[in-house]
């Protein structure tokens, strides 16, 4: 896809990024994305979530380019493309978007905020929000914009942290507004859009989470954590605990590819479609 189709609000600079005049602030902690990505190909969480998605997108396959939107540091659009999707990035960091262009090899990158980039209406085919949606305070603004960007009948792939009960200082410290439930999520979506499939996934993880981030959180005892980037925390250094999650969600992939649903799980992904006129 041309970029200059998308929007006529950006130009490249020396390193072939595309980029835009104004910037905006966004919910993210601003290093995020450099201590993200040492660790990100080595992660069982980034590997996972990356399988599950291309399995979602596979079983319901967009009708032209994926922009992905907050993309981070590329490691989505690397899987995309390396599955046989054409994906553009759009991700609004300056460290994201140099570690996709420069290190994961990305064609297009795009620097800039949705807002910033203001794309066209009606010509984006489809759109991945890959743990974006928790970032936006107006989340239902958001999908608005997206939707007036969108292709009538284009596809949305979204993927967001689940269940408000699993709160804890890992969602302050990394910028999110909230956690999501089927019925929170699809009421987002359901204005402009037909939900055509939702499933959770990482349900290995539910328990994990509840012991180590959210009963010590409530009980006062952790609030703030580092566990953005952290080897440990992504499974960097293996071990038998890693080992045996790994072989416990690596089953999930294989339900979403038949189109079958998982009850429970710390992240919700959902397929949508925009209603035509």
């Amino acid at each position: 896809m041309e970029i200059k189709s998308l929007s006529k609000n950006l130009s490249r600079d020396e390193l072939g990024i595309w980029r835009c005049a104004r910037r905006a602030p966004v919910s993210y902690p601003a290093d995020g994305h450099a201590r993200c990505f040492p660790v990100e190909d080595a992660s069982f969480w980034f590997r996972h979530r990356n399988q599950c998605i291309v399995a979602a997108i596979q079983r319901f396959p967009p009708g032209g380019t994926i922009l992905d939107i907050g993309g981070g540091n590329g490691i989505v659009s690397r899987g995309l493309i390396d599955a046989g999707f054409d994906t553009v990035l759009l991700e609004p960091g300056a460290d994201g978007a140099r570690n996709a262009k420069a290190k994961r090899r990305i064609p297009e990158v795009i620097c800039a905020t949705l807002a910033e980039a203001d794309l066209s209406p009606g010509v984006v085919p489809s759109v991945g929000l890959f743990d974006v949606l928790e970032h936006i305070e107006d989340d239902r603004g958001f999908v608005r914009d997206i939707s007036e960007a969108l292709l009538p009948g284009g596809m949305l792939y979204v993927t967001v942290p689940a269940h408000p009960s699993l709160w804890s200082a890992y969602d302050i410290e990394t910028g999110h507004y909230r956690r999501y439930r089927k019925r929170t999520l699809t009421a987002v979506l359901g204005d402009d859009f037909d939900v055509l499939y939702f499933t959770h996934f990482f349900m290995p993880l539910v328990v994990p989470v509840i012991i180590l981030r959210t009963i010590p959180f409530r009980l006062g005892l952790v609030r703030r954590t580092d566990s953005v980037g952290s080897p440990r925390e992504h499974g960097i250094q293996g071990g038998p605990v890693t080992g045996m999650l790994g072989c416990l969600v690596r089953k999930e992939a294989g339900r979403l590819r038949q189109g079958r649903s998982i009850g429970i799980g710390t992240s919700c992904l959902a397929v949508a479609r925009k209603r035509k006129a």
